[in-house]
């Protein structure tokens, strides 16, 4: 079994890799058999997973990544992470709608779950208010909030 801290060292680099859609390391920290649930993609293998990742706009730059592991025990680790972003190209919305860049900077609070297998994770759940990056951007109205 490998350690606490190197489980959390993992989980980290996982959820770094997968904001920079760094299919490398996305590869060496998950298990083939990967299955993985957020708000917005369900994934059930690695490469479902790095297929998701590799689909992104370029609608946000100047990413910065928090990372606060909170409990790591048995095959288990959590983490609490802040996701700070500027928006700088346009962002695809449902039925072709776009939004231009606006310049702003929003930041995302999530948390992600995971179960590992040995050295790898296995399995992970991430948990975020998507509506959240709209909001900032001032997509709600005050009806839809």
């Amino acid at each position: 079994m490998t350690s606490n801290a190197s489980r959390a060292a993992t989980l980290a680099r996982a959820l770094e890799a997968g904001v920079r859609a760094d299919r490398a390391t996305l590869v060496d920290v998950y298990t083939d058999d990967l299955v993985a649930w957020t708000p917005t993609f369900f994934a059930d293998s690695r490469e479902s997973l790095l297929a998701a990742v590799e689909v992104r706009d370029d609608a946000f730059s100047d990413i910065q990544v928090d990372i606060r592991p909170l409990d790591v025990g048995g095959d288990y680790a959590c983490a609490e992470w802040t996701v700070t972003m500027t928006h700088s190209g346009p962002l695809a919305l449902r039925e072709g709608a776009t939004v231009e860049p606006t310049g702003l900077q929003v930041t995302l609070h999530g948390v992600t779950i995971a179960e590992f297998r040995g050295p790898r994770i296995c399995a992970v759940r991430q948990y975020w208010d998507e509506l959240t990056v709209f909001e900032q951007l001032g997509l709600l109205s005050d009806e839809s909030r």
